[in-house]
């Protein structure tokens, strides 16, 4: 036996070393220590871009769910993805105007948004919270979401990841989707830690701010109008966008703010709306300064997806006023990651956006005063939201994205970049460095060849086969002619400004043969694709719902157990996900065998 005098406080030490450890393991995270990467978590496991991966939904009352998808309302699913099942979780229709186009297209094929948290707080799919599933409208490539978000990533931006998936519905073929990782907890997380920053989608109310965006919003009766038609068309000498116009007019009837209390429409005396107000978009969701008051920027803090004190608003605003003073941008903007964005931005070509007409399709994130842009939807990019001219598109000025410039309608978050020569020389040594290390027609190739057995036999797809052969081709060639034309741009053998191209458009390079439309527009959907209808599952092969009723339970919106979906490669393992995050278990284990490991060496001691 022990006889050092001081053996129980020792003991008591050891004790209390072991306690603070265990708490550590226990809250590192929040204190700032961050784990290890782990073997596989959601990022390796859905989005490993080398394979379609499988999705089958497990739902009682499917048909009545597709009936009610316009209302974007939440109802209960299982979802088995790649085999392994999670259930209780929700799902509704998502989407800005193809709620309604594909509605009015007699069809079903909807996007949806998997929502693993919506019925039990903290529950996700290793670790991912939010899913959306993009059902590829206005897109006879499948490809403009994914080849865009895959540019961003390679380059550095901050993107969310996204593979294509072949979705089942209670066992059924339902088609060939591409997944894209919310832009929610899990994105913030993995791109900026647990103590992340805040994070807004801006959208102004005409287009939608939150779930329904653009319900209201008919792109039918969207058009620009003739110069003061009306008093309602853009002012004698005002520049389209770069590209805009050719086939698919555009007009803003509707759009146009009645004088205060005109019909009981407009705006009741002496409320004040955000600078830039009327037209596309408001001045808010362009970014442009108004003033200190949170309440002149109700496009921007109403569209929160953090949850943002006074603080975090006044520090906006202050970061949106150095942006739009543009003296001290690198106290305003993550310079680096903004100039990043928007290289692939205006390379794709991206019409429905920040620097398009509508004034949306964009994350904003703050972190310590300084704002960033992360980047969401593009199955429009590559020339076909404005759809026309293909020449105008590929040689859109890269110097110039948004046209008209200044006034109302400036775009501070890129006019900065062409107000400085130090700042417009990184973003051209960025765009040769993006040029050089893209190999464009590589990365749409292998993509096309990945998917297009899943779209050959898609079954609710709203394009053909032999449409989606045309359209990826066209996508090829239009990626390596924007390549040539931008680097012409940048050696200066092309005008790089609209000024420029307008004085002297004979270097352009010629686009005449290509035809926009191939790659999808936004003037159509094409459903019915006429592709053909796939086989039948093979026997043998067991989907989701298969596997459920194998133990004697049917198809349900509580289904437990795995299974392969479809008759596609999947990692198999039997194993159901709880839908938490096995990392906090693991770290209590090690907590609890530490603990163990010291009480018998403080027992031996003692001895």
């Amino acid at each position: 036996m022990s006889t050092h005098k001081h053996i129980d406080r020792l003991c008591a030490a050891v004790l209390a070393c072991t306690l603070v450890l265990a708490l550590l393991f226990l809250n590192g995270e929040a204190l700032g220590v961050q784990a290890a990467a782990g073997a596989a978590g959601y990022e390796d496991r859905l989005f490993d871009a080398g394979r379609v991966h499988t999705v089958d939904i497990i739902m009682d009352g499917w048909e009545e769910f597709l009936e009610t998808c316009e209302n974007e309302e939440y109802a209960v699913c299982s979802v088995v993805i790649d085999g392994e099942a999670s259930k209780n979780v929700g799902i509704r229709a998502k989407g800005n105007t193809s709620l309604t186009t594909v509605s009015a297209m007699d069809s079903d094929r909807y996007s949806f948004k998997i929502e693993f948290d919506h019925y039990e707080d903290g529950k996700s799919w290793y670790g991912l919270d939010k899913l959306c599933l993009n059902n590829t409208i206005q897109d006879t490539t499948y490809m403009k979401d994914y080849i865009a978000y895959r540019l961003m990533a390679s380059f550095g931006v901050d993107a969310p990841l996204c593979s294509y998936v072949w979705i089942t519905v209670n066992g059924e073929d339902w088609g060939l989707y591409l997944a894209v990782e919310g832009v929610e907890d899990a994105f913030l997380r993995r791109n900026y830690s647990a103590d992340h920053g805040e994070l807004y989608k801006p959208d102004s109310m005409s287009f939608g701010g939150g779930r329904g965006n653009g319900r209201d919003f008919d792109m039918a009766e969207f058009e620009l109008p003739a110069a003061g038609e009306g008093g309602e068309g853009p002012p004698e000498g005002m520049e389209p966008p770069a590209g805009f116009g050719g086939g698919g007019g555009f007009r803003q009837a509707g759009l146009q703010m009645p004088a205060a209390g005109e019909d009981g429409e407009g705006p009741p005396e002496g409320v004040k709306m955000p600078a830039g107000f009327g037209g596309m978009g408001s001045g808010d969701v362009k970014l442009q300064y108004t003033d200190d008051d949170p309440d002149s920027y109700p496009n921007i803090f109403g569209s929160a997806k953090t949850d943002v004190t006074e603080a975090d608003q006044a520090r906006l605003i202050q970061a949106l006023k150095i942006l739009n003073e543009g003296t001290e941008i690198s106290a305003a903007v993550s310079v680096e990651e903004v100039l990043r964005y928007f290289v692939v931005h205006n390379f794709v070509c991206n019409g429905d956006s920040y620097t398009g007409s509508m004034v949306h399709n964009y994350y904003l994130y703050e972190e310590d005063g300084l704002l960033s842009m992360i980047p969401w939807d593009y199955n429009l990019a590559f020339g076909t939201f404005q759809g026309g001219d293909a020449s105008g598109q590929v040689n859109a000025p890269i110097d110039t994205p948004v046209s008209s410039g200044g006034g109302a309608d400036s775009r501070p978050m890129v006019d900065w970049i062409f107000e400085d020569e130090a700042y417009t020389a990184q973003y051209h040594q960025y765009f040769a460095e993006f040029l050089e290390g893209t190999d464009f027609a590589a990365l749409i190739d292998e993509t096309a060849a990945l998917i297009a057995p899943y779209v050959e036999k898609d079954p609710t797809a709203f394009y053909g086969y032999e449409d989606f052969r045309t359209g990826a081709a066209a996508l090829r060639e239009f990626c390596l002619l924007r390549a040539e034309s931008a680097a012409g741009q940048l050696a200066g053998t092309i005008p790089s400004t609209s000024a420029g191209q307008a004085s002297d458009g004979s270097a352009l390079v010629d686009a005449s043969h290509l035809d926009l439309s191939d790659m999808g527009t936004m003037n159509g959907g094409g459903f019915p694709g006429g592709g053909k209808m796939p086989e039948a599952v093979p026997a043998g092969k067991m989907d989701g719902a298969q596997l459920l009723e194998r133990d004697g339970e049917r198809p349900s919106a509580f289904p437990d157990g795995g299974g392969r979906g479809g008759d596609f490669p999947g990692n198999f393992s039997g194993e159901v996900s709880s839908g938490r995050s096995g990392g906090g278990w693991v770290l209590l284990g090690v907590s609890l065998a530490v603990l163990l490991a010291a009480l018998g060496v403080a027992r031996r001691f003692k001895r």
